[in-house]
Formats: C-alpha cells, structure tokens, sequence
C-alpha cells in the first residue's frame, strides 16, 4: 500500500481538534483517550505528538493565545503617540475577544504559564518590553502586565449578568433593590461589555496617575 501523501496525525490536527472538543463541551471532555477516538487513532499514535493532558492543554493554550494581537507594544518608547496607555487599551480588548470566543479555556490560563505555553511567555514578554519601552521602570512594568492579566482573565471567568436568575419571583420582598434583576440576563453581553469597558478605562486612569509620579 502507498504510503499517504501526508502524516494522519500531526501537533495542529491534535490541537485543533482538541480545541473544538473544548469550544463545544467544556475542559473536562478533553482527555487524551477522547481526542484519539475523535481522530480515529490509537492512543500510542496520539502519544507520539502529545504525551499528557497537561501538555495537550498547553499546546491549545499557545493556540488561542496566538489570535491576542500584540502588534500594539511594537515601537513604543517614551513619549510617543499612541503611547503605552492605547497599546493596553487595544491589548486587553484583543486579548478578551480571544476568550470570548473559546471561554472553557479560561481556567487553564488562569493557572499560568506551563513548562511548555510559549505563546504565553511571548505575550508577557511583548507587553513586558512594549511598557519599558515606553518609560515604565522594570518593576512596575512587570505589576501593570500582571494587574492588566488579572483583570482580563477574571472578567472572562464568568458573566455578571448571567448570573442573576430570569425568575421574577425570586427577589420579591427579600430582595428589594433587585426587582428588574431578572432582566438582566436578556442583556448579558452588552452588560458584561460595559462593565469591562467602565474598569478597564478606570484601571487605565489610575495607571496613568501612577506614572506621573514615578
């Protein structure tokens, strides 16, 4: 029999599928055994490419990260215009839609980087140089990168509005401030989006009076 043209497996396929398996039924469908019944393998051929869970999971890491733009942080320096202060703005909303559109990941991310999520050390390490590029002292740089990750990662951790259950009954009396909560799901996405944009540019202004005073 001819050999194919191409490989059956290889680290994108995996990955991709994985991160479809993701997209559609959560963290905990993801297994090593599943993904190589979704590709119609062995285990010992997935193995080959991707030998543990953990390390598939950084490898679907490294790809949502790829779609963050980080163009933003190239050729800052100090003074210049647009400054660090519109780079973060453009980043964290990028970095948002991201996970957006694949938020089961989010947990993964939350934990940090593994020995082997280099998109994710490429992130830090361009926001990193894009703040000290632009006049921010090292120390401080690595707090704004890490204040900026903190609040964009915990934002995509759930939803505010979603949250609230659609039953009207359920704050009556009790709850005596809440009588139009149960609306509040109807408008999830335009809530949440708000509520990012109301703390990111709080978050930015406060960044701002920091750097003044250095």
């Amino acid at each position: 029999m001819a050999r194919p043209r191409q490989p059956l497996l290889s680290r994108e396929r995996i990955t991709g599928a994985a991160l479809a398996l993701l997209d559609a039924e959560g963290l905990e469908a993801v297994s090593t055994r599943r993904l190589a019944a979704e590709l119609g393998v062995s285990g010992p051929s997935l193995y080959n490419h991707v030998a543990t869970k953990d390390e598939l999971l950084d490898a679907v890491t490294d790809t949502v990260l790829a779609e963050v733009d980080l163009s933003m942080f190239q050729g800052l320096r100090p003074g210049g215009d647009p400054g660090w202060r519109e780079a973060l703005y453009a980043w964290a909303h990028s970095y948002r839609a991201a996970l957006a559109a694949h938020p089961n990941i989010v947990p993964v991310l939350a934990r940090g980087p593994g020995r082997h999520r280099r998109v994710m050390l490429r992130v830090a390490d361009a926001v990193f140089g894009g703040l000290v590029d632009a006049g921010w002292p090292r120390r401080e740089a690595t707090g704004v990168g890490a204040l900026m990750r903190f609040f964009v990662i915990g934002s995509a951790l759930g939803s505010f509005a979603g949250g609230f259950p659609d039953d009207a009954a359920v704050y009556a009396g009790e709850y005596p401030h809440l009588g139009q909560a149960h609306l509040l799901a109807d408008r999830q996405q335009e809530i949440d989006a708000t509520a990012f944009e109301t703390g990111l540019l709080a978050l930015l202004d406060g960044l701002e009076i920091r750097f003044a005073g250095l």
